[in-house]
């Protein structure tokens, strides 16, 4: 009787373990629109422990007078495990049916509003000032490379200025174009000076055909507007007539910087001299675009004021969801009514001399 007793608690133990792996199973692999139905799953091992005791307790009041009655008895309690073990299969199939599991799908039709970006950048010979590593042309291409490397969704162009000013990238979504473009920037490109004013022209002139929603030129310099023929006020209000927002940017230290001031043997000879950046006009042509002004003293400094800019310019983008659901329930409905079916046959056409 022990023996018996011990098989049956394995054989529900079984039971209950096949129970709750199939529990997990399902539970990972739908949604399910009343998923407070599997409260009902305790029901389950209470079930379990009473069919275990009623067997005990029937098994205790039956005498077995013959080997043939043994075994009788012995097929007849093995086959009661079985019926109890499709009841409860079926019962947990049924609780998932109450529990309406569904699988979704979702559509997402993704709409990016594009920037069209325009870095202009300042090329002048005090661009090889040596307040930043190796100089502050270096530095500001470094950064700017890594700029256009975190924005893959944003057209960019890069505009070019000394004296003169002219296109070094147009506006493209091809990236590599553009960082192999910055990365071949170098002084004396075009004639010598700095025309702030003509190289923010240029660049409003690269974006005012733009159908772009955000439309937005960097404006890097390390000096004074001193060449060109267009002036830096004029140039704002040519990129506040085409709603650009200009974000300016002055490069150098305070005070004073080792700079190129000659050149021998095809060398520059640097020599100490005061770092003039005339941040007023930077400043107004930043307010009236409805951009901002940042002063760099140091390649540290700005990264930050790219990495700021590239917040304050995200790309934005508008998300249309359709979610779909579709029931699931047909196929546990099914296996729960086949498993009742042969609970029944085997209950009532094959073991009726034993139950």
């Amino acid at each position: 009787m022990k023996r018996s007793s011990l098989i049956s608690a394995l054989f529900l133990t079984l039971v209950n373990a096949m129970v709750l792996i199939g529990f997990l199973w399902i539970r990972n692999r739908h949604e399910f629109e009343w998923s407070a139905a599997f409260y009902l799953l305790i029901l389950i091992p209470l079930l379990s422990v009473y069919f275990h005791f009623r067997r005990f307790k029937l098994q205790s009041a039956v005498r077995v007078p013959s080997m043939v009655n043994n075994w009788k008895s012995t097929w007849a309690q093995l086959n009661r495990h079985w019926l109890f073990m499709f009841r409860v299969v079926a019962m947990f199939f049924l609780i998932v049916v109450i529990a309406r599991p569904q699988s979704s799908s979702s559509t997402e039709n993704l709409t990016r509003e594009g920037i069209d970006i325009v870095l202009a950048m300042d090329l002048s010979l005090s661009m090889l000032s040596q307040d930043f590593s190796p100089n502050r042309l270096e530095s500001a291409k470094k950064v700017a490379i890594q700029f256009v490397e975190e924005r893959p969704d944003d057209r960019i162009g890069v505009v070019v200025y000394e004296g003169e000013s002219f296109t070094q990238v147009p506006i493209t979504t091809d990236h590599l174009v553009v960082k192999n473009g910055l990365a071949a920037l170098r002084t004396g490109m075009v004639e010598g000076g700095t025309a702030i004013g003509m190289g923010l022209a240029t660049a409003v002139n690269r974006l005012k055909d733009s159908e772009a929603e955000s439309k937005v030129i960097v404006l890097l310099t390390d000096g004074v507007n001193n060449m060109g023929q267009i002036q830096p006020e004029d140039a704002a209000q040519l990129a506040e007539l085409f709603d650009i927002r200009v974000y300016t940017v002055g490069v150098g230290t305070i005070g004073k910087a080792k700079s190129p001031v000659a050149m021998n043997n095809g060398r520059y000879i640097y020599d100490w001299r005061p770092v003039e950046i005339d941040e007023e006009i930077l400043k107004s042509i930043a307010d009236q675009t409805g951009g901002k002004y940042f002063r760099a003293t140091s390649e540290e400094k700005l990264r930050s004021i790219y990495s700021e800019i590239d917040l304050l310019e995200k790309t934005r983008f508008n998300v249309l969801q359709i979610n779909r659901k579709t029931e699931e329930f047909k196929i546990y409905l099914m296996v729960a009514l086949a498993l009742l079916l042969a609970e029944f046959i085997l209950r009532y056409v094959f073991l009726k001399s034993l139950t």
